[in-house]
């Protein structure tokens, strides 16, 4: 089985809008949510990285955005619904349970409240290219349109992004809170290691709410 952890992030961290948050990160330190390549192996469930204990800007429940539903990414020709994401019992996040469809860490701020939101997906799955198998294909300027529970959509535009090893996965520059709204889509990438069933990097797509 594939392991689809990133870490471990402390049970009692829930992000509050622009503040810290324990998300999803996908890959062996980073959310892993993958089979290896062709290989027909089925993941086991993320873990979220360890988050550093720090001051949160708390925003008043009326002022949050609506509940996102779905992720598009226009010029891939890509769009999911999302299934919410927790973590479980012993810290970890879930993994997205379905390999085509993209999962929202729900106790993270929501998109279009300050800090980042974190949107998680499969590279591969049993039957071959899943949910974010053209994630790397992004290019700075790209628009990731997240559709929202009321009608709305909030708008943002890659930024960079960036391909780390698991075991040296940068968990604040990708969870710590930011004074706008952001975003990360995090998948796995790099080589795929057969004797642990763990892909060895994470991609990490950064991205900021534009004027719509």
């Amino acid at each position: 089985m594939t392991s689809l952890s990133v870490g471990r992030a402390p049970q009692q961290l829930r992000a509050a809008a622009g503040g810290l948050l324990a998300a999803a990160v996908v890959g062996a330190a980073g959310m892993a949510l993958t089979a290896g390549p062709s290989t027909g192996q089925v993941p086991a469930s993320p873990s979220s990285p360890s988050l550093p204990a720090e001051e949160t800007m708390a925003v008043p429940a009326s002022s949050e955005p609506p509940t996102p539903v779905a992720v598009a990414l226009p010029r891939l020709g890509v769009r999911s619904e999302l299934d919410p994401l927790q973590l479980q019992p012993d810290g970890q996040l879930q993994a997205p349970p379905r390999w085509n469809v993209a999962g929202w860490y729900v106790e993270g701020p929501r998109p279009g409240q300050p800090g980042p939101a974190i949107i998680a997906g499969h590279v591969d799955g049993p039957d071959g290219p899943a949910v974010f198998w053209r994630l790397k294909e992004l290019r700075p300027g790209d628009r990731i349109e997240i559709s929202r529970a009321d009608g709305s959509t909030a708008v943002f535009a890659m930024t960079r992004s960036l391909i780390v090893p698991k075991d040296r996965f940068p968990t604040a520059e990708v969870y710590g809170p930011t004074p706008h709204a952001e975003l990360r889509l995090i998948t796995c990438d790099g080589g795929f290691d057969r004797g642990s069933g763990h892909y060895l990097d994470n991609l990490v797509v950064f991205a900021t709410e534009v004027d719509t």
